[in-house]
């Protein structure tokens, strides 16, 4: 069998099973030499979404050993083991489990164990792989080819006109001189593959701050079960916050089914939680409301409950009936509201710190507002003296028609939505000019007024543009009423 696809206008090979190799086709030939040799091809068309997207899919399952993952792709998978390797017996059992399950699944793969995640990569793409000791391991870097520093076909090609054809015959040559030739990216190469230089992964998904899992004898069906261990590990995790006088903001729960598949549920809140009750309640809301329901398949073989993202905790201010103030009950419903509906349907009002009035305010999700977010009434006024905004704008502001004394003065009367409103009192004007920062240059500075008309209604409407800078054509709107 032979995978094939459309490389320089041509088609060719881009893998070929065990058979193939050994008859002699290899990677990058072209299907016509291939056809031209057997005429008895099994041939598939790659394709690079669909091998990603199982690519995804195995690092999912590979958060099973650490959850550490790194894709390195098109083929491969860097996992950093530190810390992991004890829940598995030693290094070798947990190769063995790796190698074992993926074998049950149909796959075979090649992996190496080294101290640094490019001397790994480097050992299960261009050697047998294995588990490299640390007393052996410089000895076999100096054997691997040139191939193995993945550097480009121009330098490749140099180096083995020059009689190199391994890592040690590199390693051993003098630094400058092979900057100055090559490049700074073959040394960073080099010392990267002997841990000189530190180059940490990068994972795909967020490290837990904290973790704690079930790993079952046998794989788990009942979901009346699956409650009791989410239950226990609760009470598991806010211990372990607890010494670190932390809460929960972030709470994500893993399940991982016995065929490979993984499950992912997230549970955000407004505030740090520490109580195992009000997670376990908001777990279960989750599952309630999800719209692929969990199912255990043929069982969960491991339930994992991690931190993503805490926060410091405070004592909780009690009320002298020992009952939690109002804020505590409000920011309960936004979290079980922000778990049923979605974060980006329950919203929150955050002041901005603008003078321009329709950006004074920005919805944000409102479990990820900030608890000590203050407002300032603005132009020095009181709440308990009358308001001198509407709390409710118009967006956008609506055009009026305008009748006036003087043009610069405010409007005797106007008509707004074909009703005219006659005006006896007007207050103002506030002058708010554009951000010039950030406004284009066409923006015109605004003159509000506070007006109200014989029926006692009373608005807010602006002037844009001045006459006396002899801005082109000034235009009115109103902008709010006021209750």
């Amino acid at each position: 069998m032979v995978v094939v696809d459309k490389l320089a206008n041509a088609l060719r090979l881009t893998a070929v099973d065990e058979k193939a190799a050994k008859a002699g086709l290899y990677k990058g030939m072209a299907l016509t030499d291939a056809r031209a040799q057997f005429e008895r091809l099994d041939i598939a068309f790659a394709s690079p979404r669909k091998d990603a997207v199982l690519l995804e899919k195995l690092a999912d399952w590979c958060d099973r050993y650490t959850p550490i993952v790194a894709l390195d792709e098109p083929h491969g998978l860097i996992l950093d083991l530190t810390g992991c390797i004890h829940l598995f017996g030693d290094e070798n059992s947990l190769v063995q489990d790796i190698h074992k399950r993926l074998f049950h699944s149909g796959m075979i793969v090649r992996s190496a164990l080294a101290s640094n995640p490019a001397a790994a990569r480097a050992f299960a793409r261009h050697s047998p792989g294995g588990n490299i000791a640390m007393n052996d391991e410089t000895h076999r870097l100096y054997t691997l080819p040139l191939l193995s520093l993945d550097i480009e076909e121009t330098h490749l090609a140099s180096l083995k006109r020059a009689g190199l054809r391994s890592v040690g015959d590199i390693d051993v040559l003098p630094r400058a001189a092979l900057t100055a030739r090559f490049g700074a990216s073959l040394v960073d190469r080099l010392d990267a593959l002997f841990g000189r230089q530190d180059k940490p992964i990068t994972p795909r998904r967020i490290v837990p701050v904290c973790l704690v899992e079930r790993r079952m004898a046998e794989p788990l069906v009942a979901m009346e079960s699956v409650e009791q261990i989410l239950l226990s590990l609760s009470d598991e995790l806010f211990h372990r916050l607890q010494q670190r006088v932390e809460g929960a903001r972030e709470v994500e729960a893993c399940f991982f089914r016995a065929d490979g598949d993984v499950r992912r549920i997230s549970i955000q809140t407004g505030r740090p939680v520490t109580e195992t009750r009000t997670l376990f309640r908001l777990l279960k809301e989750r599952l309630s409301t999800l719209s692929d329901p969990l199912d255990a398949g043929y069982g969960f073989d491991i339930i994992r409950l991690a931190a993503v993202l805490v926060e410091r905790t405070q004592a909780i201010q009690r009320s002298l009936d020992n009952r939690t103030q109002e804020t505590e009950e409000i920011n309960t419903l936004v979290d079980r509201l922000s778990i049923r509906l979605g974060s980006s349907r329950v919203l929150r009002a955050v002041p901005v710190d603008t003078h321009i009035p329709e950006r004074a305010v920005l919805m944000e999700p409102a479990i990820k507002a900030k608890s000590d977010t203050s407002f300032e009434w603005p132009l020095g006024s009181h709440p308990d003296n009358p308001p001198e905004r509407p709390i409710r704008l118009f967006q956008p502001a609506e055009r009026i028609e305008v009748t006036f004394e003087v043009p610069d003065a405010a409007p005797a009367r106007f008509v707004w939505r074909r009703v005219q409103h006659i005006i006896v009192l007007a207050e103002g004007p506030e002058r708010i000019a554009p951000e010039w920062w950030r406004e284009h240059a066409g923006a015109l500075t605004r003159d509000y007024y506070r007006l109200e008309d014989n029926k006692g209604r009373r608005f807010w409407a602006f002037r844009e543009g001045l006459y006396e800078r002899g801005d082109p054509a000034p235009r009115w709107f109103l902008h709010g009423i006021f209750a």
